[in-house]
C-alpha cells in the first residue's frame, strides 16, 4: 500500500474517530488498517493517534500530519483530474433535508448516475446539524442561513416563502391585515438545531425584513411536523411554497398577508471548511444548482 493510500486511511480514521469504522468506509480489513498505522507511526517516528478503549483521537503531532493530509490528498486528486481528465469516481457521503431530498433531489437522481455513473452516492437524511468531520459525511444540503463558521456553503436555490394558517384558524381568530396585527395571534414555533431556540416569523415591510415573535402552544424540530401543525389550526407557519403545493391546492392552508412576503429561504450545499471541495462534491453541488435552476 503506498503513501496515499496510507494517508488516506490515516485520515479516515481521525475524522472517524474508530478504526473499525474507517475500515468498514474504506473497504479495508480492520487488521490491515491498524498493521498500517503502526507502520506509518514507526516510519514517521511519531504517534499520530491516541486509542482507547472508546475512542481515537489525535495527537498533537497527529493533529498537524492530518492538517497535512487533508491538504495533500485533496491536491493530489484535483491534480489527476486535472491531468487525466478522468470522470469523478468514488463514494460521495451525503446528508439531504428531508423534504429537499424528497421534492427535487431523489426524482431527478437517475440523471445525475447517468452522468456520473462512477460515482457511488449514501444518502442520508436529516434536518439536524450534523457533524460532517465526525460522521464521515461529505457534504450536507440545507435550506436557510448558514449558522456554523466551520463550514463553507455554495448557494444552490432561493426558494420563494409563504405565511399560512388553516381556515379553522383564520375563522377563529380573524386573518391580520398588517404583521403589526399578529400581537394577538400565535404561531407555531420552528425550534433551530443549530440554537434550540424558535425562529422568529419575517416579513418584507418597506423594502426591510423584520422579525415578529408570536406567542405559541406547540414548538416543533421538523418540517412536515410543522406543516402538519399549521394544518390541524395551531398557528401561523413560514414555509417554502414548494412544501405546501397540495395544502394549498386543497384549501388546508391559505396564504396570509400577501403583500409582507417572508424573504426568500437559501439552499445552500455546506461542506467543512478545512477540505478543499473535492471533485465528487463539486459535480455534485453543480448537479444541484443546475436542478434547482430548472425546477423554479
Amino acid at each position: 500500500m503506498d503513501r496515499f493510500q496510507e494517508m488516506q486511511v490515516f485520515v479516515r480514521i481521525a475524522e472517524r474517530g474508530s478504526f473499525t469504522q474507517a475500515s468498514e468506509d474504506l473497504q479495508i480489513p480492520r487488521a490491515t488498517v491498524t498493521n498500517l498505522i503502526k507502520r506509518m507511526e514507526e516510519r514517521i517516528g511519531t504517534r499520530l493517534l491516541e486509542r482507547t478503549t472508546r475512542a481515537v483521537r489525535l495527537t498533537h503531532d497527529g493533529e498537524a500530519f492530518y492538517q497535512r493530509c487533508v491538504r495533500l490528498l485533496a491536491d493530489m486528486e484535483e491534480a489527476e483530474g486535472a491531468f487525466r481528465n478522468v470522470a469523478p469516481k468514488g463514494l460521495l457521503r451525503v446528508n439531504l433535508q428531508g423534504t429537499l431530498a424528497r421534492h427535487f433531489v431523489v426524482p431527478a437522481l437517475p440523471d445525475f448516475v447517468d452522468q456520473y455513473p462512477d460515482i457511488e452516492l449514501l444518502i442520508g437524511e436529516d434536518d439536524r446539524l450534523v457533524d460532517l468531520v465526525r460522521e464521515g459525511i461529505d457534504c450536507v444540503l440545507r435550506a436557510g442561513t448558514l449558522q456554523d463558521s466551520s463550514m463553507v456553503g455554495r448557494r444552490v436555490a432561493s426558494l420563494e416563502q409563504v405565511t399560512v394558517a388553516s381556515p379553522s384558524y383564520l375563522d377563529k381568530f380573524g386573518e391580520p391585515d398588517t404583521p403589526d396585527a399578529l400581537a394577538s395571534h400565535r404561531a407555531v414555533n420552528y425550534v433551530s438545531s443549530a440554537s434550540g431556540r424558535p425562529l422568529p416569523l419575517e416579513f418584507t415591510v418597506d423594502g426591510q425584513v423584520v422579525e415578529y415573535t408570536l406567542s405559541s402552544i406547540v414548538s416543533v424540530t421538523g418540517a412536515d411536523v410543522y406543516t402538519g401543525s399549521a394544518v390541524a389550526g395551531m398557528g401561523f407557519v413560514q414555509v417554502p411554497k414548494y412544501r405546501i403545493a397540495n395544502e394549498l391546492a386543497t384549501g388546508a392552508l391559505r396564504i396570509v398577508l400577501h403583500d409582507f412576503p417572508p424573504p426568500p429561504m437559501p439552499v445552500s450545499v455546506l461542506y467543512p471548511q478545512s477540505r478543499q471541495l473535492s471533485s465528487r462534491v463539486r459535480v455534485f453541488a453543480q448537479w444541484l444548482k443546475d436542478l434547482f435552476a430548472n425546477a423554479s
